[in-house]
């Protein structure tokens, strides 16, 4: 019986030994190889797109950049569809995904994620001159613009407001422009990058829920000293205000919470 043992030991070695590869490259790995793959979309603007000049761009491109800065690397995007992104991880495609992705429980049951680096709310958006509406109470017999099958449709029939049917934000603002809606409840960042966009459109935020939903950088479990870099990688931009400056370019304030 000492064969199987041995083969035991020796299975149990060589798995270890391909521990570091199927878990990703961990932090010495990065180090070493001078960059840090990060997986993100590239068409999810203001957070990661392409500019005019094909360029890729964006809130999250940025704070990777910063981030792999402050490691001492380069920051290597790979870009993928939404729907596979975070499945990226597992196929070792990249060591971590920037992309706006919410911090769950179900998502934390698989994954590791650092410390939030960005919050949103569901806002409740209406005209500048409406006196009407200035609590989600008040969508009771209003029209609200929404996307049929969000959260937000789904918030606003909850206040008893009647649902008028868009295809996202943009079409949802300019319905409570002309008048068609009275209102919409809406992600707060978007609506961030309208104003800082538009400025001088004539709405505003009525009201705004109390709890947020937190975005984190995601990791393969496993690499703990991976993550301990990246979360000292984010309290270092914040302390030294290069988070405040890139916030400020795209969203025009502090976003963190």
């Amino acid at each position: 019986m000492n064969w199987l043992k041995t083969l035991a030991v020796a299975a149990a070695l060589q798995t270890a030994a391909l521990l570091p590869a199927q878990a990703g490259e961990n932090l010495g790995a990065i180090k070493s190889a001078g960059a840090i793959k990060i997986g993100t979309e590239g068409t999810y603007a203001p957070f990661t797109y392409h500019d005019e000049s094909g360029k890729l761009v964006g809130f999250d491109v940025e704070i990777g950049e910063a981030i792999a800065a402050k490691l001492g690397v380069k920051a290597e995007f790979v870009e993928g569809k939404w729907d596979g992104l975070i499945a990226g991880l597992d196929a070792n495609r990249y060591d971590t995904v920037i992309n706006q992705v919410g911090i769950t429980e179900a998502r934390k049951q698989k994954y590791d994620f650092s410390e939030p680096y960005i919050a949103s709310k569901a806002v409740l958006i209406v005209k500048e001159d409406n006196a009407d509406i200035k609590g989600f109470a008040d969508l009771k017999g209003k029209k609200s613009a929404q996307s049929l099958t969000s959260n937000f449709g789904k918030i606003a029939e909850e206040h008893g407001a009647e649902l008028v049917g868009t295809d996202g934000f943009d079409q949802s603002i300019q319905l409570v422009l002309t008048g068609r809606a009275d209102a919409t409840i809406n992600d707060s960042l978007s609506f961030l990058d309208f104003k800082k966009h538009k400025p001088d459109a004539p709405v505003k935020i009525a009201a705004e829920q109390e709890n947020a939903d937190y975005s984190g950088i995601i990791i393969r479990k496993g690499e703990p000293e991976l993550l301990d870099a990246i979360n000292k990688a984010l309290a270092d931009i914040k302390a030294d205000g290069t988070y405040k400056t890139i916030a400020d370019k795209y969203f025009g304030q502090d976003v963190s919470k």
